[in-house]
């Protein structure tokens, strides 16, 4: 469970997440809203990435802003938007990075499973071996997708996933992360601009604006023609498909 209190955050004069009090349930979560809703920075304060100006945020009753960072890191796992690194490093070795807050170097017979695993999950097997710099952009952001799953977690904070990624390992990564909400009962919460893929593969949806949270519920009271075109200042219709909304902007 992931509880945020009244969480203010401002940069400068601007007031990014403006007393955001949200409780987010096992389960698959997606945060969406316009440009400069405070999606992002949210996100990053949840996975102590940032810090904030007000407020309490917790996970699983540890409260984020005081619990040591590696007992905070074998609860929690986050991919950030912009994943840059200033050391040249093998997929394999990336990977790996994840096994640390347990303790590991990677070189474990525990940490290799994980890593294996991971890497097999992103469909790396092909790369594992090569730098991250001979990759291309979708090729990155999935070893970096399997960094945080090695990390072994029971809460997964992804902001914007599916950057650079093709059709294919898009729907591939979201059908992955929809089964290990499923079958772990993980808390995954993921940032992303296209409804149509929170309305398919969300449970619950955290709609923002202006750094407020304007509608928090289950994807069939989020995801309606009314809201949308009110959060989006755009006209939309929503039809469905396989009992699942899909958005028709107008």
């Amino acid at each position: 469970m992931i509880l945020t209190e009244s969480v203010v955050k401002r940069h400068g004069a601007l007031v990014a997440v403006d007393d955001v009090s949200v409780r987010i349930r096992p389960g698959v979560t997606a945060i969406i809203g316009p440009n400069g809703a405070g999606k992002s920075t949210l996100l990053a304060a949840i996975g102590r990435l940032t810090g904030t100006d007000g407020g309490r945020i917790s996970i699983d009753s540890l409260d984020v802003a005081t619990t040591k960072t590696r007992d905070l890191a074998r609860r929690l796992a986050i991919l950030r938007q912009d994943n840059h690194l200033a050391i040249r490093l093998s997929v394999s070795d990336l990977v790996a990075y994840g096994r640390f807050p347990h303790g590991g170097s990677g070189r474990s017979r525990d940490d290799r499973e994980h890593v294996d695993r991971a890497i097999e999950l992103l469909d790396l097997d092909a790369v594992r071996d090569r730098f991250l710099d001979e990759l291309s952009g979708g090729q990155r952001q999935r070893a970096f997708v399997a960094m945080a799953l090695a990390q072994d977690t029971d809460h997964l904070l992804l902001d914007e996933p599916l950057n650079n990624l093709d059709p294919r390992h898009g729907v591939s990564l979201m059908k992955l992360v929809r089964r290990l909400a499923d079958e772990r009962r993980m808390t995954v919460v993921v940032v992303l601009h296209d409804i149509n893929v929170a309305a398919q593969y969300a449970d619950d949806i955290v709609a923002m604006r202006d750094g407020r949270v304007v509608h928090h519920g289950p994807v069939s009271e989020v995801v309606t023609s009314e809201r949308l075109a009110a959060l989006y200042d755009t006209p939309a219709r929503v039809a469905a498909i396989d009992g699942r909304p899909i958005v028709l902007w107008e």
